[in-house]
């Protein structure tokens, strides 16, 4: 448990994939610089399955290792023993799956989630048989290592799977691991559906909290986060594919999760977390558009090719400029403030804009 809770702010609440722990799954993206401006916002609670911690003493012999069903039931034993009430979950395979089915057990407790490189799907009796084969014939790091990476990123990001393939084998106790493993790879399908309007919107079996689905592009999760996305209701889910990454987008890419995680606890209602004021502005011929008083609040996933920002300047007298893509500039005078919006948590605060876009 790291920090304080805050009021009735729920914590943020992570769990590991197989192979690794609360350390090596997220201790890159917890202490990225950016990351303090969230965290210092929420307490921040990390989940370590049975056995994975590093120095874990071995299970006994005949011990039965829980299920992702009863892994997931645990969730409300540890929340109520902190005495918290809620949580924002943020967990990496086998910890996203366990995730999503805490939160369709128990939708209470759960008040969004990011899951990365998430598989709702049970393993087909082909995939089993393959892991079983391959248990015979393969190194148990070797098979957790293809797990998290994909036949491009094992061959190109040496240095990164030079040490997670030291970290799996030194760190983590082998019958642990492959205890959580056989588990793992014996999950049931969450049998989630996606909600169609006027069919299924109240019997459909879902999750009801926001959810952020997260992947590499060059993951070996990316079909099964696909396949996840399309069972989700689309009102509540946003899919973040990231360029130029792998397996681990949290420790390769912790700048871009940052940014994505910032904008999707902000659109949970909890505008603390990010600037406190917009510009509303009328680029024609568009649409009106919400523009952040800040550059390094701008999402890039939203961004939309062809459509400029005006030109901010803030009360303090500093400008910026800024350009969502390489088109050409658009005539000057071409971009027109409508309205000044300052939220109502921070009313003092105003900018300034200028017509001239050049």
């Amino acid at each position: 448990m790291r920090g304080t809770p805050k009021g009735n702010r729920p914590v943020i609440l992570t769990y590991h994939d197989i192979g690794l722990n609360h350390k090596s799954c997220f201790n890159a993206f917890f202490n990225f610089e950016d990351m303090q401006e969230i965290t210092q916002h929420f307490a921040v609670c990390h989940v370590d399955a049975p056995g994975q911690q590093e120095g874990a003493p071995p299970f006994p012999s005949g011990y039965q290792y829980p299920s992702m069903d009863e892994l997931a039931e645990m969730l409300p034993t540890v929340l109520m023993h902190l005495n918290l009430k809620s949580f924002i979950g943020i967990g990496l395979g086998a910890g996203a799956y366990v995730l999503s089915r805490c939160a369709l057990s128990h939708p209470d407790l759960v008040e969004g989630l990011v899951l990365i490189n998430v598989d709702p799907c049970a393993k087909g009796w082909i995939d089993w048989a393959a892991s079983k084969f391959s248990g015979w014939t393969t190194n148990i790091v070797d098979i957790v290592l293809a797990h998290h990476f994909g036949h491009e990123e094992l061959q190109a990001n040496l240095d990164l799977i030079q040490t997670y393939r030291l970290h799996i084998a030194q760190d983590i106790n082998q019958d642990n691991l492959q205890l959580f493993l056989t588990s793992y790879n014996s999950r049931r399908d969450l049998e989630i559906e996606r909600p169609v309007l006027g069919i299924n919107e109240n019997t459909a079996k879902t999750l009801k909290c926001p959810a952020l689905l997260v992947v590499g592009d060059n993951s070996p999760a990316v079909e099964a986060v696909v396949e996840c996305n399309s069972r989700l209701d689309p009102t509540k889910t946003t899919l973040l594919k990231m360029a130029d990454c792998g397996g681990l987008p949290q420790v390769v890419q912790p700048g871009k999760l940052t940014e994505a995680f910032k904008y999707f606890v902000q659109g949970m209602g909890y505008t603390g977390v990010v600037t406190p004021f917009w510009l509303l502005v009328l680029v024609k011929p568009c649409k009106s558009i919400f523009v952040p008083a800040q550059k390094s609040m701008l999402p890039r996933m939203t961004f939309t090719r062809g459509k400029r920002y005006l030109r901010m300047k803030p009360s303090d007298g500093k400008t910026e400029s800024w350009v969502t893509s390489k088109t050409p500039r658009e005539p000057r005078g071409s971009c027109a403030l409508i309205q000044c919006m300052p939220c109502p948590m921070a009313p003092s605060l105003c900018l300034e804009a200028e017509d001239d876009v050049s």
